[in-house]
């Protein structure tokens, strides 16, 4: 049987690429996912994750703070506070922070693409293209 494995956000390392930071906590990787992964993400005001969609996998976004515009096409969705969206797999979506407060949201992605370079698919250029993932281990 499989162990029960804790993650502290603070033991994440943020990736910085997309835009934000993104921390992804509970994986494969780190806990032996196999449906999916978990983790989340902090914007400050006027940052935005660029547009990208999911060849094989639904995102479920649950903002815990501040107040997020979700992009998808032609379709805007606010989110506030304790609001939640799911983007289906291969809809193309843009995180903004419109807001003046800091967003801070949980997401989940699954089921797991058959690898993580399949996983995700910019469609748009990012921020910091040459910025490392986020990884577990030498927290702030």
């Amino acid at each position: 049987m499989a162990q029960i494995v804790k993650i502290a956000m603070g033991d994440v390392v943020p990736g910085i690429r997309q835009g934000g930071q993104v921390r992804a906590l509970l994986t494969p990787k780190s806990v032996g996912a196999t449906a999916g992964f978990l983790g989340t993400l902090e914007l400050s005001a006027g940052e935005h994750v660029a547009e990208h969609y999911h060849p094989h996998s639904d995102e479920f976004i649950f903002l815990v703070r501040g107040s997020l515009l979700v992009r998808a096409g032609e379709q805007r969705i606010e989110l506030l506070a304790g609001d939640a969206v799911m983007v289906p797999r291969l809809r193309r979506h843009r995180l903004e922070n419109q807001g003046s407060e800091p967003v801070l949201a949980v997401f989940h992605i699954g089921p797991l693409a058959p690898s993580p370079e399949l996983g995700h698919v910019d469609t748009e250029p990012v921020p910091f293209p040459h910025a490392a993932p986020p990884t577990v281990g030498g927290g702030r």
